[in-house]
């Protein structure tokens, strides 16, 4: 198991945002928590990726407990994310947003980075054509495509996605989910929060739903797209 959740628990001062929560990522899936606003999925990434204290449980990854690690360290340890919102550094270039991404990286010069350059742009042409334009000049779906990319180029083992699909147009929401794919097919592990549960689920080795802060149900993406009290909650009655 390449991630690892135990008894997770994070509070907001005295609100449980996260109660005991436990469920694994095994490496090479695409993994997702879906579930409605306020449920605790995106909390469950920032406490992954160390942007969020715990009350108790643990984080392992690799086996590790890293519970306690800060967050730049583990992006050196191979877990990257790009955020709810893009986050894009919105006064610096395209090029400088992706060279923010390896910020701990010493190999700038090296044909190992050029090489993860190159598949970021490969993977977003769109990049490559406003590699010099100024990140907050985009459109936002130029930016879902940038936030993803300067994860990238961290060489994470596990992608944590924030809701990528937020905001963006029908077409460019499939243009996104088909890198998604390509990016674990790649050899890149995923887990996924997103609120396009159609979406989400067809795509999903694995998934989790959260209500409240908690895990009310599991199963592979095919299953939890298959019952019916599934499609009624969370996909309109229909996948």
């Amino acid at each position: 198991m390449l991630l690892e959740v135990e008894g997770l628990c994070v509070n907001y001062g005295h609100i449980e945002a996260i109660r005991d929560i436990s469920f694994g990522v095994p490496e090479g899936t695409v993994t997702t928590l879906i579930g409605a606003n306020g449920a605790g999925k995106t909390t469950t990434l920032k406490t992954i990726s160390g942007l969020r204290k715990v009350r108790a449980g643990t984080v392992k990854f690799e086996g590790k407990d890293i519970t306690h690690v800060p967050p730049y360290d583990r992006v050196k340890l191979g877990i990257g994310q790009s955020p709810e919102g893009r986050r894009c550094f919105v006064g610096m270039t395209v090029r400088e947003n992706l060279d923010m991404g390896a910020y701990h990286r010493s190999d700038r010069k090296s044909a190992a980075y050029r090489e993860d350059m190159d598949r970021v742009l490969t993977l977003f042409p769109r990049l490559q054509e406003r590699i010099d334009q100024i990140a907050g000049t985009m459109s936002g779906g130029e930016q879902q495509m940038l936030a993803i990319g300067r994860a990238l180029m961290a060489r994470p083992r596990l992608l944590l996605l924030d809701e990528p699909s937020m905001g963006l147009a029908p077409k460019l929401i499939q243009q996104i989910f088909n890198i998604v794919t390509e990016i674990n097919q790649q050899g890149t592990t995923v887990l996924l929060v997103e609120q396009n549960a159609a979406q989400a689920l067809k795509r999903s080795d694995e998934a989790h739903i959260l209500e409240t802060g908690e895990i009310v149900r599991s199963g592979t993406g095919a299953e939890l797209a298959g019952d019916d009290s599934v499609k009624a909650a969370y996909l309109g009655g229909d996948v």
